[in-house]
């Protein structure tokens, strides 16, 4: 039994390694298509610059060429008109599909990221319930002794389902709830105290026959 639960809880080291290390490894080609995409985003929009530019300087030339007399024929603005026209119906092709690209990855490196989270707020919720359950397990130590020293502790069962019965019973805390509430009194009562929110524990003795009691 010691070797099976040694094999399983290696294999459960294992399995998580290995989970962080394909996660480590889809970031990472995430990131890497990610940036390659933008490269093609930048290279589009230089593309377009160039485009524009091309434009106004054919403008420019063509205004100086007809203040000396040259003017193009027709065919040639047409021709140089489609050409344009093509490019840009291109480029605007390729903008919008990298884009989508751009969302896509943003959407899967968002959604990465929140699972992460998650099993980081998993991982503190579980290590809060086990810090509460160990300050449990040492208040019941003080209050019914430790099981592991106290060989009678079967003994004090029917005492833990009194006390815990409450939490077991609606009838229970209710009529628990109910008996308390005749007690409660002001913070500032000269003869009583507010209920504590939790187990009263024992003060340490003061003196070594006291200590031999508790013992």
């Amino acid at each position: 039994e010691r070797e099976a639960k040694i094999d399983q809880w290696r294999a459960k080291c294992i399995q998580e390694v290995e989970e962080k290390n394909r996660e480590r490894e889809l970031k990472a080609a995430a990131d890497s298509v990610l940036s390659e995409v933008r490269k093609k985003q930048a290279d589009t929009k230089r593309m377009v610059d160039i485009l524009r530019a091309l434009e106004k300087l054919r403008k420019l030339r063509k205004e100086a060429a007809g203040r000396k007399g040259v003017c193009p024929p027709p065919s040639a603005d047409e021709a140089f008109e489609n050409q344009v026209e093509s490019l840009k119906t291109l480029l605007k092709n390729r903008t919008e599909l990298y884009e989508a690209e751009e969302r896509a990855l943003r959407v899967m490196l968002e959604g990465e990221q929140e699972e992460e989270r998650k099993r980081e707020m998993e991982k503190k919720q579980k290590k809060e319930r086990e810090k509460l359950l160990q300050q449990k397990l040492e208040i019941d130590s003080k209050l019914f002794g430790d099981p592991d020293e106290f060989p009678l502790a079967h003994l004090l069962q029917p005492f833990r389902e009194y006390y815990l019965q409450a939490e077991h019973s609606v009838a229970a805390l209710i009529q628990i709830r109910h008996e308390w509430d005749q007690y409660l009194v002001p913070a500032d009562h000269p003869e009583g105290s507010c209920i504590p929110p939790g187990w009263v524990l024992p003060s340490v003795p003061t003196n070594d026959t006291w200590a031999t009691a508790v013992r």
